[in-house]
């Protein structure tokens, strides 16, 4: 089930209840970071549909703030096989996927995020050129230009659906085939006649799934 809601502020105890509730269902926690406009809430959104149609129980919920074209936002993933009964932010992610490279002179986008999990950044850099801005994070570390991924595919900047697919292919929380399938059901439905549109954006996503760097 897709559920859309705001973060709660928890307790220690709680926190404690809540992790020990995810590790029963083994949950599988995203964050996304990005700036207004850039489309990492909608790609947040997105992979709550295609996770949801793949027969997982999903929340996918943005932290409110300000939405002005180019305030940095943040969204949340949590995907579990089994009906999940936890309803709060995520403190300790999995993975997180940075859109936009600027926010890690601002943001602290490491925080909570598990070493054995992954950070997934939109970057023409390396890995190893990003990890010295990484403040000493020692998990795995990813990066996909997905600006020229887009632009190659779609001729405009539209960074997250390769964004997206960058996150299935290193975090494996989907099936890629029923993914790439279900993803191109859902560009049929929202491009319906608009061919180039439909085509442009499955390239992009299978194009970013195939150039994703891992370091």
């Amino acid at each position: 089930m897709i559920e859309k809601i705001t973060g709660l502020h928890n307790t220690d105890n709680e926190r404690k209840s809540i992790d020990m509730a995810k590790r029963l269902n083994e949950a599988v926690e995203i964050r996304w970071h990005g700036r207004g406009g850039q489309g990492a809430k909608t790609a947040c959104l997105l992979l709550a549909d295609v996770a949801f149609s793949s027969g997982k129980h999903v929340q996918g919920f943005p932290e409110y703030g300000p939405e002005r074209m180019g305030a940095p936002i943040t969204a949340y993933n949590r995907i579990t096989d089994e009906h999940c009964k936890v309803h709060s932010n995520i403190y300790k992610p999995d993975y997180v996927v940075v859109v936009d490279e600027t926010l890690l002179k601002s943001v602290d986008v490491t925080k909570g995020l598990k070493e054995k999990g992954a950070l997934i950044i939109n970057s023409k850099k390396s890995p190893e050129e990003i990890r010295p801005l990484l403040k000493g994070y020692k998990g795995k570390v990813c990066t996909i230009d997905a600006e020229k991924i887009s632009m190659d595919a779609l001729g405009k900047n539209f960074p997250n659906t390769p964004m997206l697919g960058a996150v299935v292919k290193v975090s494996h929380v989907i099936d890629q085939e029923r993914f790439i399938q279900d993803m191109k059901e859902s560009f049929q439905h929202k491009f319906r006649g608009k061919e180039n549109l439909i085509e442009g954006n499955m390239s992009a996503l299978k194009k970013s799934m195939e150039e994703v760097k891992v370091g």
